[in-house]
């Protein structure tokens, strides 16, 4: 409906309506970025447990990061560029091994970023101890929409719990197995696809674990469903990014 003369918006307001609806829908979808994996075996890591180098963007970017170990190894990430970690939720501790090893997630929003970009865990209670640590950059990504934990208990294939986005998201999935083996296959379903996996561990073991990831670009709820052999339990996380 037109306005009336009298009641039409000035021109300036008219103009930063404008600017702002064209920003909008200039400014581009999340995207997966720069991702790295690294795992130490037990008796063969050192510290601080570092991972290799990779470019990310110098901003503009949500940073996921994981320290699975020694709960005795629970230090705070830190990084290159100088970004401030905080915690997704609580540790979990892993079943059957008494209190002895967790994983837990970690987040930058709003990341600094650039060349030869690391993160590095200090590892104050088992310094030679094993410890993975995969690091995953999601370009023009802004905030977490939604995180979805659970312990799968031993099947062949483990399913995580949903999460729910209202619009284009990328969607990062992390699987950590439990089970005593040192050689294992696992390959995520439901669209994801693998992108780092820590999974012939060495012959002094290592904390076995596998990073996916989809692009949606529609509001819905999703889930990952998990393939494994040899059978065991995981710990599970998808991770929505918007």
């Amino acid at each position: 409906m037109r306005l009336p003369h009298s009641a039409a918006l000035p021109a300036t307001l008219l103009l930063v309506l404008s600017t702002a609806a064209v920003t909008a829908a200039d400014m581009p979808p999340p995207a997966l970025g720069a991702h790295v994996f690294l795992g130490q075996g037990e008796g063969l890591g050192v510290t601080p447990a570092t991972t290799a180098p990779v470019d990310t963007q110098a901003s503009g970017s949500v940073f996921i990061a994981f320290n699975a170990g020694y709960a005795s190894n629970d230090a705070t990430p830190r990084d290159t560029y100088g970004n401030r970690w905080k915690p997704l939720g609580g540790a979990q501790t892993y079943a059957n091994y008494g209190d002895r090893f967790t994983v837990q997630g970690y987040v930058v929003t709003d990341g600094k970023g650039g060349a030869a970009h690391s993160v590095s865990i200090d590892k104050r209670g088992e310094p030679r101890g094993e410890l993975s640590l995969p690091f995953v950059e999601v370009r023009h990504g802004t905030r977490v929409a939604a995180v979805a934990r659970s312990y799968a208990d031993g099947a062949l294939q483990v399913a995580s719990d949903t999460v729910t986005v209202n619009g284009p998201a990328t969607l990062l999935a992390f699987w950590w197995g439990d089970g005593g083996v040192k050689r294992m296959t696992v390959s995520p379903g439901d669209g994801f696809q693998l992108i780092d996996a820590f999974v012939t561990l060495p012959d002094e073991s290592g904390v076995q674990g596998a990073v996916a990831w989809r692009q949606v670009e529609t509001a819905g709820t999703y889930r990952v469903h998990w393939t494994a052999a040899p059978v065991q339990g995981a710990a599970l996380w998808l991770i929505a990014i918007q």
